[in-house]
């Protein structure tokens, strides 16, 4: 095993395709700007390398149309290749919804298993400041929503290099869900380690007075929360989901029922937000009191001082955590 390397949130990603596509002739890449290592870099070696100077033939540049990056891909996967369709951000992938909700996610059930779709499709989430309504969007909840596809949202460099390994041997689609303000996010990685799909990670746990479920971004926000807390004496337990289907329901609800309280905290709007699914699940198997915490429904806007309103700092999920212990 190689040793670790201190690799950056977007590097971390790039080593783990990097390592499929020398591993696996089959895996491609297609999506606007990659040939120069893509919008944010993560198409890019640790050593600054775009990926397609590697690979020229499998890293390709498309054309500026969402809906024929995510078709072609759809039927790349279906003739035996194992592509990866970059869509720059999230909030691009609505001109794609079809292709990858109606092709790609009801394939296999629809034809009976006679065709797999083993497709990952990278879409970053989340507030990207001064980026504005259309750039700053979090959709996990409505890929959630689908039958067939797996969603993931990593929160660490260690956590996107190992769960996009994992996606990447994957036989169904991957609704692959990145930060916007992660890409610099500095941390330790373990090459040739995967994490397993439907597993969470405790990202903070200083005893069991609350529970704190996050994933993406918002696990930082929750690990400081935490922090905060503790020095009220207030002990709580993080756990990181990392994946959003399937999710770890086991780890969740049993330290719900050792705590007696969970918060859940997203950075999308709470309204209809997975936090509900969670905070259902618990209530309806523990005997735990549940609240959750997550954006006002409104678009985030270009201001910064509209832009706050949006986002979900530590000192609010400390204040909804004294709420809930309150009740």
């Amino acid at each position: 095993m190689s040793a670790p390397q201190q690799l950056s949130y977007a590097q971390a990603a790039s080593l783990a395709l990097e390592e499929a596509m020398g591993a696996n002739p089959k895996v491609v890449a297609l999506g606007e700007d990659l040939g120069r290592g893509g919008v944010f870099g993560q198409y890019r070696t640790a050593d600054g390398r775009p990926l397609a100077a590697a690979f020229p033939e499998r890293v390709l540049d498309t054309p500026i149309s969402e809906a024929a990056i995510m078709g072609a891909g759809v039927g790349m996967a279906l003739a035996g290749l194992r592509p990866v369709v970059e869509l720059r951000v999230v909030d691009f992938a609505l001109c794609a919804i079809d292709e990858l909700v109606n092709q790609a996610a009801k394939n296999r059930f629809m034809f009976g298993g006679q065709g797999r779709v083993p497709l990952v499709a990278r879409m970053p989430i989340g507030i990207w400041t001064a980026s504005a309504a259309q750039h700053s969007q979090s959709f996990e909840s409505w890929f959630a929503h689908v039958p067939g596809l797996v969603v993931v949202a990593p929160g660490t460099p260690a956590d996107n290099y190992g769960l996009l390994k994992s996606a990447l041997e994957g036989d169904d689609p991957v609704a692959y869900l990145e930060h916007k303000e992660l890409w610099g996010l500095q941390g330790e990685v373990q090459p040739g380690v995967a994490v397993p799909l439907g597993q969470c990670r405790v990202a903070f746990d200083a005893g069991s007075d609350l529970t704190l479920v996050s994933w993406s971004r918002q696990v930082q926000v929750c690990v400081q929360a935490a922090g905060q807390l503790a020095a009220q004496g207030v002990h709580a337990q993080v756990i990181d989901l990392r994946t959003i289907w399937p999710w770890d329901r086991e780890t969740v609800l049993a330290s719900a029922e050792k705590s007696g309280r969970l918060l859940v905290v997203h950075e999308s709007i709470q309204a209809a937000g997975f936090g509900a699914e969670i905070a259902a699940t618990v209530a309806e198997h523990t005997g735990a009191r549940v609240a959750r915490l997550g954006a006002p429904r409104i678009p985030v806007g270009y201001a910064p001082v509209l832009e706050a309103q949006s986002r979900i700092g530590a000192d609010a999920v400390v204040q909804a955590a004294r709420r809930l212990l309150a009740r």
